[in-house]
């Protein structure tokens, strides 16, 4: 009795690592196949500006502006990894040869993009030794936000610039995209020593 007991516990044990091992071969099945879809879904010809603002989280708009680079026939492009991204999100070099780094902010319009993210591409820059910088956001920026910006030189992308260039790049209008990304920022002279005088 007490042995027949002891082989159904262990067919009850082998039953339930077999289960548990298909359930972990299922779940992981089923994360690589939305990491899959996700990356088929980011189509950039297909995505539009509410396709973005329903995204999970920023990781997508950091893989969608990845495929738009890809796209629009960037070389040397780079995502770079969740946990220590040093301030940079993707590293790529432009039609001169000038390697950029980019912020990618998916920001609601209600919740503006702060210095914080000014601050962090510029410290990139050196890590990544990039000749340039760009944040892109599918939100706006605070006034300060721009400030700093304009003062240390690096290109800041807001909503309406993100949809031009959606909008460009499905017209076939890829030289245009690549222009809007590459051009050169204003950079303003004017530091805080210089308001404080007047």
């Amino acid at each position: 009795m007490l042995l027949e007991q002891l082989s159904a516990y262990k067919e009850l044990g082998i039953g339930l690592i077999v289960l548990l091992l298909l359930l972990v071969l299922t779940i992981r099945g089923m994360i690589r196949g939305r990491r899959n879809r996700i990356l088929r879904d980011l189509d950039p010809r297909k995505i539009g500006i509410q396709d973005i603002d329903r995204m999970e989280d920023g990781s997508e708009f950091e893989l969608y502006l990845q495929r738009l680079l890809s796209s629009l026939g960037y070389k040397d492009i780079y995502k770079t990894t969740s946990s220590r991204d040093f301030g940079a999100d993707l590293v790529f070099t432009d039609r001169e040869g000038a390697r950029v780094v980019i912020q990618a902010k998916r920001y609601a319009v209600q919740h503006p993009v702060g210095l914080g993210a000014v601050q962090e591409i510029y410290t990139s820059m050196r890590y990544y030794a990039a000749d340039k910088s760009v944040v892109i956001t599918s939100g706006r920026y605070t006034e300060s936000c721009k400030t700093l910006a304009a003062v240390n030189g690096v290109k800041l992308l807001d909503r309406n610039d993100l949809v031009d260039m959606i909008d460009l790049f499905k017209a076939k209008r890829r030289e245009e995209v690549m222009e809007r990304i590459e051009s050169k920022t204003d950079v303003v002279a004017s530091k805080w020593w210089s308001k404080s005088k007047s």
